[in-house]
């Protein structure tokens, strides 16, 4: 046991050092200041049965105190709530920024729903407004009222062709409390945020919430198209974009949020399980791997301390006590972004073994065709 306590000592080490700062929660809109010309913006929004939180999401875009022309333009994606009807009613009371609310039926073969409305909604911004910048974000995104205009300057300021920011999502229950910190750290150890904003690196990910994307980069990345298969579509449209040459970068935001509630366990659940296992490429020996890293790194720690400290090995006790300060350590950042207590850093093995679970039933599912499933939709392995 002394051993795989001291393997998992090693990783954590490596993790806190190594792994591109992950932990670190000051990766912001990089410098920036206000252009010569405000460029023309259309704002796209995939929406599907969307009703519950258009109220609290759609009137912030239509409110964007934005300087130059920009013009939302919402994609009802065969909606069954009343989204475009309950959009439209919205615009007229609101007033703000151009609404234009349109469906573009039943998706293309080997499309997914999501991509296929943005694909229509992008068609219909370039015969409306021919837009300089695409602002693709989610129908549950709430932005403050200069968001738009900070997105843009980030862009121009530092020649970005993507500009993405990680929304601060909802942690009002419990189960919230406990699984959304999680995520979003777990989300940066993926996909360390100073790799994917270095020009040279590999490492690609934008937060499908909130992405400012140059037109110009998109035709040239050939996106929607070379993507439209895609289940996790942010991370695979930032992919597109750095290896068509664009600069792209990725950060926590300050005035964008989720206005989407997870009020169940199932809930956090199924937002997890729909897409992990095609994070994995739907690949058996990379699921393995996954839940024996996750295992390592998350759950050795207090069972080594524990084990340990029953067993007479001191060692051991103090090789799983050390991992697991320093996992704790590397955690305290995100749940102070997060607006929650420090002592509940000690919990996140627990959280990682949700996550893990979460992780096995995605690939359950998906050998039982019921991979990748969201509103309605079941989308097969690519």
């Amino acid at each position: 046991m002394e051993w795989i306590g001291a393997g998992s000592l090693l990783a954590w080490v490596w993790l806190l050092l190594g792994q591109g700062f992950f932990w670190r929660t000051d990766v912001r809109l990089p410098a920036r200041r206000d252009p010569e010309r405000w460029p023309s913006v259309a704002v796209v929004v995939p929406a599907r049965d969307e009703a519950a939180v258009l109220p609290d999401s759609l009137p912030s875009l239509l409110g964007q105190k934005y300087p130059g022309r920009a013009e939302v333009f919402l994609v009802d994606d065969g909606s069954t709530d009343g989204t475009g009807a309950l959009a439209r009613e919205l615009a007229a009371a609101r007033g703000g920024l151009p609404l234009t609310v349109s469906s573009p039926g039943e998706p293309g073969p080997g499309w997914t729903g999501k991509l296929w409305a943005l694909r229509h909604g992008m068609a219909l911004a370039h015969e409306r407004v021919e837009p300089e910048y695409l602002l693709l974000t989610d129908a549950d995104i709430a932005h403050e009222p200069d968001s738009l205009r900070e997105l843009v300057a980030a862009a121009r300021s530092a020649e970005l062709d993507l500009v993405s920011q990680m929304a601060r999502l909802r942690v009002v229950t419990r189960w919230e409390r406990l699984i959304v910190p999680a995520f979003v750290y777990f989300f940066g150890q993926l996909y360390p945020f100073r790799w994917v904003n270095r020009p040279g690196a590999r490492t690609a990910a934008a937060a499908g919430g909130c992405v400012l994307l140059r037109r110009e980069a998109a035709e040239r990345a050939g996106i929607p198209e070379t993507i439209r298969h895609a289940v996790i579509d942010d991370v695979t449209l930032a992919r597109a974009v750095k290896r068509s040459g664009g600069r792209i970068w990725l950060g926590l935001a300050d005035r964008v949020a989720s206005v989407r509630p997870y009020p169940r366990p199932a809930d956090l659940w199924r937002m997890v399980s729909r897409s992990a296992y095609a994070q994995l490429r739907h690949q058996p020996l990379l699921l393995l791997g996954t839940v024996l890293g996750l295992a390592l790194v998350y759950l050795v720690p207090p069972v080594a301390l524990v084990a340990g400290a029953a067993g007479g090995d001191p060692a051991t006790a103090a090789l799983g006590g050390a991992a697991w300060a320093v996992m704790c350590g590397t955690y305290l950042p995100m749940l102070r972004h997060y607006g929650q207590p420090w002592w509940t850093a000690p919990l996140l093995p627990f959280t990682a073994l949700l996550y893990l679970l979460m992780t096995v039933d995605s690939a359950v599912q998906h050998h039982r065709g019921r991979g990748a499933a969201w509103k309605g939709r079941t989308y097969p392995k690519p």
